[in-house]
């Protein structure tokens, strides 16, 4: 009985090793692929430095631009989790996406905390009484605006670098975008699959320039 529950804890740690090691090679494949659109992204204004893997499922590297547009930047490459089985489980049924998060510092340090997040919201109706009353009532759909939250006491007639960002993050698919005057002073997160389309990926990277260039002008 001992013995062959000694043969099972082997199999079992082998099984997870080889689950570790195929996965592992996976997501660095992965990886590598999500690097060279980085590259092509950045053909002709920026370049890899280097880059280094801080786990199975997330890649740092950081870049260089001939501008002082960006410091010190690096890109975080966060992949599922496809090597740990139980995490991967779990990232797919929170249905987490692999995302690619830019972080630098600016020119200069801003004056102001900014935090821009993009959900979406929906709503279904459930129940066959909701869907008999269909004919009896009429759903409204509004398109609001950009919507800002600020904890300042005294706020301006002009928010330059704030109107600017809520512009640029709309047309992009840009999941969040954070200034701050601690280092890294700029960040912004998208959906890493994004990057797989040329044209996006440039567009991601002027995008970045834009809200750079908002925040400088809100400086002065």
């Amino acid at each position: 009985m001992g013995r062959l529950l000694a043969i099972d804890v082997v199999l079992a740690v082998a099984a997870l090793g080889l689950w570790y090691l195929i996965f592992a090679a996976y997501n660095r494949r992965r990886g590598a692929v999500a690097l060279r659109w980085v590259e092509a992204a950045c053909a002709g204004k920026g370049r890899i430095l280097d880059c280094q893997w801080l786990s199975s499922s997330r890649l740092f590297a950081r870049l260089q631009f001939p501008s002082r547009s960006f410091e010190n930047a690096h890109v975080t490459m966060r992949f599922r989790p496809r090597a740990m089985p139980l995490n991967w489980f779990l990232s797919c049924w929170h249905k987490q996406k692999e995302t690619l998060t830019f972080e630098a510092d600016l020119g200069g340090s801003p004056r102001f905390h900014l935090e821009i997040m993009r959900h979406r919201w929906c709503a279904h109706s459930r129940g066959s009484t909701l869907r008999r009353r269909r004919d009896e009532r009429e759903w409204e759909i509004y398109e609001p605006g950009p919507v800002m939250l600020t904890t300042r006491t005294h706020w301006k007639e002009d928010p330059a670098a704030e109107l600017n960002a809520l512009m640029a993050v709309r047309h992009q698919e840009v999941l969040q975008v954070r200034f701050r005057p601690e280092s890294p002073q700029f960040s912004a997160t998208i959906k890493l699959d994004t990057l797989d389309d040329p044209h996006a990926a440039a567009s991601f990277l002027s995008t970045l320039r834009e809200l750079a260039a908002g925040a400088s002008a809100h400086r002065q």
